[in-house]
């Protein structure tokens, strides 16, 4: 059962405003469907549509924020609960903690760090939640390749590639999370 799911985006809005929209339609969405929002804390960028439009639709939304970026006026103090943390390594562990799933929005460097870190715990067996890529207008495609390149290179086992799933519909991602099953795979013999 997915109680909470945990969105992985920009701290800033991109240059399309799709990603916007897609932002704030994932919020509602989840919120539509009494699944909690754990994001990163911040009130900018696709964060702050996301966590704006979970809560404008009833929905529960958990910030999680480590004390300098609070210091530094990002936090967002209307979401339901905001969690500080000392640092980084803290916000990640208390996010995939409070998660049954998690999906990754467009986003720079933070956001690609904290989708890989999530399917390297995957992949190592530390957890079995499912993981998705919202694929918006195109923004993940080429990385899509370059995750097949992996495997076609042999850096990167099929078992571990298909931890993660990659979609344009979000409503698709969360059908699949509904029926996923939680696999412990092998890294070393996949």
């Amino acid at each position: 059962m997915l109680r909470r799911i945990c969105v992985f985006c920009g701290s800033s809005a991109g240059g399309d405003p799709v990603y916007s929209e897609v932002a704030a339609s994932l919020g509602k969405l989840l919120a539509g469907r009494d699944i909690g929002v754990v994001y990163g804390g911040g009130d900018v960028g696709l964060m702050g549509t996301v966590a704006d439009a979970a809560l404008e639709a009833g929905g529960e939304v958990i910030g999680v924020i480590p004390e300098h970026l609070v210091r530094a006026e990002v936090a967002h103090h209307g979401v339901t609960e905001l969690r500080i943390v000392e640092d980084m390594h803290e916000r990640k562990a208390t996010m995939a903690s409070l998660s049954d799933a998690f999906l990754a929005l467009p986003g720079g460097i933070g956001t690609l760090e904290e989708l890989f870190e999530i399917w390297t715990w995957a992949q190592l067996g530390l957890h079995t939640k499912p993981v998705g890529i919202v694929d918006v207008a195109g923004y993940y495609a080429k990385l899509g390749e370059f995750l097949d390149h992996m495997v076609d290179s042999g850096f990167l086992g099929t078992s571990s590639r298909e931890l993660v799933r990659l979609d344009s519909d979000p409503e698709r991602l969360l059908e699949a999370f509904s029926h996923h099953d939680a696999v412990v795979i092998d890294k070393w013999d996949s």
